[in-house]
């Protein structure tokens, strides 16, 4: 369109040997990346926009897109400083049915061990940094191991800097082995361990556990943790395997692909993430041409196998 300007899409689909359809998708998302605008001289036309100044204008839209998720990532961080904050100022021996001070490493590795025996469900953790040792990691084995025979779920996103360390890479590929999941992501807010979608464990202190953990089982706050979990969850990939993260994928695109896979319609994706029900179709569809899938439930299978969920 930038060297005939004058031609039509019947024109265009012509020269390209495409649908006519598919230069109407095409002109749709070249509107919505800001490529094309209506022409002022002939309305109800579409004219090109300068190169220059359209590249320009999608770095700037990465830029915020970045920036929105560094800013959800620090409000995250900060709600939980002051959740720590609350918990820290009550009394050590302070128990209750919804919140419960740990004190000591020990007794804070202890109700770990506990915690994780007493799952039924699910455990779900985020792990900031490598595994310490072979004798804790092979620790950690034991447990998991016991857990997943019972039918518990086990998914741990540990920091991609752990890529390159053997214990943590051992204990990641055994865990797999025996049925459990782990994944790394660019960096991890806080060291977090959630058991069955209603009791969280989280430290004192956010640089780590050495000062006690807070047992919390008040439902909104889990609901946020378990949130936090799953939003570092999808955008994360697997330990283990090879994961390029330049897969092309619009964070939109993932926030998509993630309620598609859960069972939502298109227009109930589209209300959640304030999209167009056209702009979640036409994601859905650049998102199953890329995999080779002919159905939903064959996109969900091979997102999953490939890492995007």
């Amino acid at each position: 369109m930038l060297v005939e300007p004058d031609w039509g899409p019947a024109r265009l689909a012509e020269h390209l040997r495409v649908t006519g359809n598919e230069i109407r998708e095409a002109l749709d998302t070249l509107v919505d990346l800001a490529l094309m605008r209506e022409s002022v001289e002939r309305p109800g036309t579409l004219r090109p926009v300068d190169p220059h100044s359209a590249l320009q204008a999608l770095i700037l839209r990465q830029q915020q897109d970045i920036q929105r998720q560094q800013q959800q990532m620090r409000e995250s961080q900060l709600a939980f400083s002051r959740l720590v904050a609350e918990v820290a100022g009550r009394q050590p021996d302070t128990k209750s049915d919804k919140v419960e001070t740990i004190i000591g490493l020990d007794n804070v590795h202890q109700r770990l061990e506990r915690l994780s025996s007493e799952a039924e469900s699910s455990v779900c953790t985020l792990a900031p940094a490598a595994m310490r040792s072979v004798e804790l990691a092979g620790a950690a084995l034991r447990n998991d191991r016991s857990a997943l025979v019972r039918g518990v779920s086990i998914r741990t996103v540990f920091p991609d800097s752990v890529r390159t360390d053997e214990t943590t890479l051992d204990y990641a590929r055994r865990l797999t082995e025996f049925g459990g999941e782990v994944r790394t992501a660019p960096a991890l807010p806080l060291r977090m361990l959630i058991v069955d979608a209603t009791t969280a464990l989280v430290p004192m202190d956010t640089s780590g556990p050495r000062k006690g953990a807070a047992v919390a089982r008040l439902p909104g706050v889990i609901t946020g943790l378990v949130a936090l979990f799953e939003m570092i969850w999808t955008s994360s990939c697997p330990l283990g395997a090879e994961c390029a993260r330049d897969d092309g994928l619009t964070t939109q695109d993932r926030q998509i692909l993630q309620l598609v896979s859960q069972g939502l319609t298109d227009a109930a994706t589209g209300n959640r993430l304030g999209l167009s029900l056209r702009t979640v179709r036409r994601a859905m569809a650049g998102i199953m041409k890329r995999l080779g899938a002919r159905s939903r439930f064959e996109a969900g299978m091979k997102a999953s196998q490939r890492g995007w969920l």
